[in-house]
């Protein structure tokens, strides 16, 4: 028998083959039609490779006699990566009788310039002194299956739109780095830069032009970033780097010169040119944070104070023990208001909004307390302004106003004035409930006015349009709270439509002493009147207040000297006992 029949019967055996006296050649046949791919059979020794059908056509080779030998064939390896000559020349395993399996994948040059992947899957098979003899495997085309698996790393690792690290990865080269830096080795800072205006270039352009100003933000920061940092979107419209060997000094510097980068040149688009400015807060690591979310957390607090300058504006973190006190007093509030919630502490007082005229209540407000657990009762100001900032308005919004629908349903003669945050217009949940609860009872909706805080940027007012629309449409009020102190024009109020605007108190304070607050409120009402809107004053204090708000036009009055908030509701409209009389 001679070697290529005794080889042919070892492979068989390892394979499973019933072979007994089958040639090399049939052996590769039979290969190529179990497998589908293209089979070859090297003899290590002699550095000889035969290949089976379809290698031409697999590999992309003219004429498989190119590769008549492993070296030709290593020739056209791609360099990086295995290489099968290693894997079993080297293995340090040794061939019992049944072969060695190996696999591996590679890429392989064509004659056409270009690269392929294959899988390689063979076994090699010992000589008599344990050495590898000779080979045998299967080729199988990837190139697709190599395609899908390096997208799904490219998008698990990269974001779709600019290219740049995606959150995560952009949070674990900050982790990289503040673990470098706490070893020592080196100082580090972490930025969080914002587009500055994002939602009115979407508002004005549209979307594909808002990705468009981040594509080539994101672009520019890349420019500027130094071979080591780390660069990745980080949200929506921010981004996030990682500056290497970088210390609290340097800091300001180079954030001056991203903002530069940006501001100085505008952004091409397919809408024509915007000017784009972005912020900045940054923080130095190690020594302003001890991990990565508060890193995150603290350059998210300085992005927010360099907002607060206006745009193109940046804030390099500094410890502060007052704000420190600030944010722990937060935290403490907020965990009080969602466990007041939780246990139904939430109650309401009703202030009594009067005629002018005739000093008789016509709408009591109600304002939000909480109750602690002896009893006792907490004023909005102690957790209202903690619930806005955290972003928990919402929920207290959605208690009052199940509260403020009880009693109207408990009072059918009494009418309430309900406070919602500007976001909280835009709360499904919260719209839906209201509009079911009016739906099934119309005269709810007569006896409710809904006070929208004017607190939002102007380009929200449109937002607000179809709010106002809606509720108005069922029966409802609308009236426009801290009208002044503000952001609301009144060519906002009349395209809002609303019913009822509010004079915020601090225009009606001191206003008999205070002549620029009597222009003040003297200006609104008249424009007010030139729209046919009534007019609240608040915060009213005094007998001579009244009267010259009186005579100026204002149609109601609200304030303690006038009646304060109170627990309960009268059974129905009438003077409040105790109010002074203004008739």
């Amino acid at each position: 028998m001679d070697s290529k029949t005794q080889d042919a019967r070892r492979v068989g055996e390892a394979y499973g083959f019933d072979i007994m006296e089958a040639q090399a050649d049939d052996l590769l046949k039979s290969a190529v039609k179990a497998v589908g791919d293209a089979a070859y059979r090297w003899a290590i020794d002699e550095d000889t490779l035969a290949w089976g059908p379809g290698a031409e056509f697999l590999l992309g080779i003219s004429d498989i006699s190119k590769l008549a030998t492993h070296r030709d064939f290593a020739a056209r390896l791609v360099a990086e990566g295995p290489n099968r000559y290693e894997r079993i020349c080297r293995s340090r395993e040794s061939d019992k009788g049944s072969g060695v399996a190996y696999e591996l994948e590679y890429q392989i040059r064509d004659d056409f310039g270009g690269t392929r992947w294959v899988e390689d899957r063979g076994r090699w098979f010992g000589g008599p002194d344990g050495a590898p003899a000779f080979a045998v495997g299967v080729l199988r085309a990837i190139d697709e299956r190599h395609k899908r698996e390096s997208e799904l790393v490219r998008l698990s690792t990269y974001d779709e739109l600019t290219g740049l690290l995606n959150r995560v990865r952009l949070k674990e080269a900050l982790t990289d780095a503040m673990i470098a830096s706490q070893r020592g080795r080196q100082n580090s800072a972490f930025l969080l830069i914002a587009v500055d205006n994002l939602a009115l270039i979407n508002d004005a352009f549209g979307f594909d032009v808002a990705d468009e100003v981040i594509v080539s933000v994101g672009e520019r920061l890349r420019s500027l970033a130094r071979r080591g940092d780390s660069l990745g979107r980080y949200a929506g419209n921010k981004f996030g780097l990682v500056l290497h060997n970088c210390n609290e000094e340097r800091l300001g510097g180079v954030c001056e010169r991203l903002l530069a980068e940006v501001r100085d040149k505008v952004v091409m688009t397919a809408r024509g040119p915007v000017a784009v400015t972005v912020s900045a807060g940054s923080i130095a690591l190690p020594g302003h944070a001890s991990s990565v979310d508060q890193a995150l957390a603290r350059a998210e607090e300085a992005l927010i104070s360099a907002k607060q300058r206006l745009r193109d504006s940046h804030v390099v973190y500094t410890p502060s023990r007052e704000r420190e006190k600030t944010r722990l007093r937060n935290i403490n509030v907020a965990d009080e208001l969602i466990t007041a919630l939780n246990d139904k502490r939430i109650r309401i007082a009703y202030q009594p909004i009067v005629d002018a005229c005739t000093g008789e209540a016509a709408i009591y407000e109600c304002l939000v307390r909480m109750e602690q657990p002896d009893g006792s009762l907490v004023s909005a100001g102690h957790f209202v302004p903690v619930a806005e900032k955290l972003g928990i308005i919402g929920l207290l919004d959605y208690r009052v106003m199940e509260l403020a629908v009880e009693a109207l349903r408990t009072h059918p003669d009494v009418m309430l004035s309900l406070n919602v945050s500007g976001r909280t217009t835009a709360d499904r949940l919260w719209r839906e409930t209201l509009a079911s609860h009016l739906t099934a009872d119309k005269n709810l909706a007569r006896r409710l006015v809904i006070e929208i805080t004017e607190t939002g940027p102007i380009h929200e007012v449109v937002e607000l349009t179809e709010f106002v629309a809606k509720f108005r449409e069922l029966g409802c009020q609308i009236a426009i709270d801290d009208f002044g102190a503000g952001y609301t024009s009144f060519r906002n109020l009349k395209m809002l439509d609303v019913d009822l605007v509010k004079i915020d108190g601090s225009f009606v304070i001191d206003l008999a002493t205070n002549p620029d607050n009597q222009f003040f409120v003297r200006t609104l009402v008249d424009l007010a009147r030139n729209f046919n809107l009534p007019t609240v004053a608040e915060w009213v204090s005094n007998e001579e207040e009244v009267e010259m708000l009186r005579d100026l036009g204002v149609k109601y009055l609200q304030g303690f000297y006038l009646g304060e908030p109170a627990m309960s509701l009268p059974s129905s409209l009438r003077t409040i006992e105790g109010a002074r009389s203004i008739a």
